[in-house]
């Protein structure tokens, strides 16, 4: 065990806690390291990306990100990419909220079956799915358009904001929702006045995981929508390689593009998904 003297009170730090850091900063940087290597590669020719792959770009180039926005029209995948996966997020949130305020705030038969219920849905893998799903969207004529995407990843993605959610509204006080009543609150009041600006932090977490879920699922990108005009950014990464031999520079840069809005996104609301997770496991 050692000891540090900072000021009058000795600061006694513990063999576990070295270990624990230690192996923190290996996690974070094997991470943090990937990441750089794929910016820095960004920034050169392809040729340099085969010979000097882990040399630093000291003389950055911007022919890649120019290509980027010419040849392969990554702005484009990138705008239906957030429309899709945007709207997703906000059916998920929407329907989900609701369906979370019902069986956390209410006492009904077949409650506990419904929670097994989705419970169960969870372990049924999205390949399962995807031939019944396909079908209703062929019928539906949504083939190819951005709801023929949106539609399929809500659906998938419901189950799990519904469980995070119900499980945090059942920890909030039954007390405030009659108070609310007696001030003359309706249901669908207490839900967007009350309940809502309350379980901001779940939310808040259920969207950025959704978000993620959703702006990564090259799967049902390559089923649902696979024509040039709705083709997302995750399928696009898929066919550089396919369609430009081994232009290791501009795949880099494409996938630097695609991290970018989902690092702003999570900058934004860090402070909320932090506070989801932290709150969430203590109540839970």
């Amino acid at each position: 065990m050692q000891s540090v003297q900072s000021g009058k009170k000795p600061i006694r730090i513990k063999p576990g806690t070295v270990f624990m850091y230690v192996v923190l900063c290996g996690w974070a940087l094997t991470t943090i390291y990937a990441m750089f290597w794929i910016v820095n590669n960004s920034f050169k020719l392809s040729r340099d990306v085969m010979n000097q792959s882990f040399a630093i770009a000291f003389e950055p180039v911007m022919d890649n990100y120019t290509n980027a926005f010419d040849r392969i029209n990554i702005g484009k995948s990138y705008l239906n990419s957030l429309i899709m996966s945007g709207s997703t997020v906000l059916l998920v949130l929407l329907f989900g909220g609701l369906a979370a305020y019902v069986l956390s705030r209410f006492q009904f038969r077949g409650r506990r079956a419904l929670f097994s219920i989705l419970y169960a849905s969870l372990l049924i893998p999205a390949f399962a799915t995807v031939v019944p799903v396909y079908e209703l969207v062929i019928k539906w004529g949504l083939v190819n358009t951005y709801l023929g995407l949106i539609f399929p990843q809500t659906a998938g993605n419901l189950t799990f904001a519904i469980l995070v959610l119900a499980g945090y509204m059942a920890t909030i006080p039954k007390e405030l929702e009659e108070a609310s009543f007696i001030d003359g609150c309706n249901r669908w009041t207490l839900f967007t006045k009350i309940l809502f600006p309350i379980s901001r932090p779940a939310f808040a977490s259920a969207a950025i995981f959704v978000f993620l879920w959703s702006y990564n699922d090259l799967f049902s990108a390559l089923i649902f929508v696979n024509k040039e005009a709705v083709r997302p950014i995750v399928a696009l990464l898929s066919e550089i390689s396919s369609q430009y031999g081994t232009d290791f520079g501009l795949m880099a840069t494409a996938v630097s593009l695609t991290v970018v809005p989902v690092l702003i996104i999570y900058l934004f609301i860090q402070r909320f998904i932090e506070k989801g997770l932290t709150e969430g496991a203590v109540k839970g």
